[in-house]
């Protein structure tokens, strides 16, 4: 039997450098416009939507949802509140969607996933609302969150009952940073208990085969780019996805950062050299899909935030 190395890591959310606020929950973010995307129960979800200068309903703008990292027990919509202002100054509609966790709502995987396929639904349903072209709406995430944003691109169903299956929550891209991309075996990978086996897939709420992006490929599975430090141990888990990719005939980018760990694209981590450069290539990458144009700005940016 196999387990992927995320347990190990327990998937932790990155706190250490972060400016205070970002992991705050709920997040303060009072340059966002905050909807609700969904209810379940007495659980209401935000979505967090800041808009490109002088948006308008008219608008059919590219948009991205991100969602947070913290090995789908914690973590805050908040992770993501600067690649969304950096994204809506390029023009995009920027999202950072909210959704159930365990230490919250005792959520299962398979919970956090139906949620982000929720919000892609949202935003597409509403997109003559909300300005938005709803056939260029990425989907994008760190760790846990870049997992239920792969699921949403790759694994079909899985929707909340009672929604709309006419409206596809399927995203037209993806933009991941060290995504837990595979939850099942794959050559390469450590054996361990059928004991510690059988509580992977109580906390998933689902066979973790079917809850792996990396394992559900097939043709038309969106554009992808990964971001992953080389010190990363999900590392082998996003080259495994990236091979089965290519020989699906999708597109599949991923770039590495020598000696990094898992983490090191967040703001507020170190010098914010790796936010830095994992935001242009995020820019360039929406730009060879046409969701933006011209030379990236982040130096510009960053300057605005008092950063080199």
């Amino acid at each position: 039997m196999f387990l992927p190395v995320l347990l190990a890591l327990n998937v932790s959310i990155v706190r250490a450098g972060q400016p205070q606020g970002v992991m705050a929950y709920p997040p303060t973010l009072p340059d966002a416009r905050v909807e609700v995307y969904k209810t379940i129960g007495d659980v209401k979800l935000n979505i967090y939507i800041f808009d490109p200068a002088d948006h308008k309903a008219t608008d059919k703008s590219p948009a991205i949802v991100f969602f947070f990292g913290g090995g789908w027990r914690t973590g805050s919509p908040g992770q993501f509140q600067h690649h969304c202002r950096y994204l809506a100054s390029r023009g995009m509609v920027a999202m950072t969607a909210d959704y159930r966790v365990a230490s919250r709502q005792n959520a299962r995987v398979v919970d956090c996933v139906r949620d982000a396929k929720s919000a892609i639904r949202y935003v597409r349903a509403d997109a003559q609302r909300l300005g938005v072209d709803p056939d260029r709406i990425a989907a994008g995430g760190g760790s846990a969150g870049g997992h239920i944003a792969g699921c949403a691109g790759a694994i079909d169903g899985l929707d909340e009952q009672g929604e709309d299956q006419k409206v596809s929550s399927k995203p037209n891209a993806l933009v991941l940073f060290n995504p837990a991309i595979a939850l099942a075996p794959f050559e390469g990978m450590p054996s361990v208990g059928e004991e510690v086996v059988q509580g992977l897939k109580e906390r998933m709420g689902a066979e973790p085969k079917s809850l792996s992006p990396a394992h559900q490929v097939k043709r038309g599975v969106p554009p992808t780019i990964m971001f992953f430090g080389t010190n990363d141990r999900l590392l082998s888990g996003a080259q495994f996805f990236q091979k089965n990719m290519k020989e699906a005939g999708n597109r599949c980018e991923l770039l590495t950062y020598e000696g990094q760990a898992h983490g090191f694209f967040n703001f507020g981590r170190g010098d914010n050299k790796f936010f830095r450069d994992t935001v242009e290539q995020m820019d360039k990458f929406l730009a060879s899909l046409g969701y933006i144009s011209g030379e990236p700005t982040i130096d510009k940016h960053m300057a605005t935030l008092g950063q080199k």
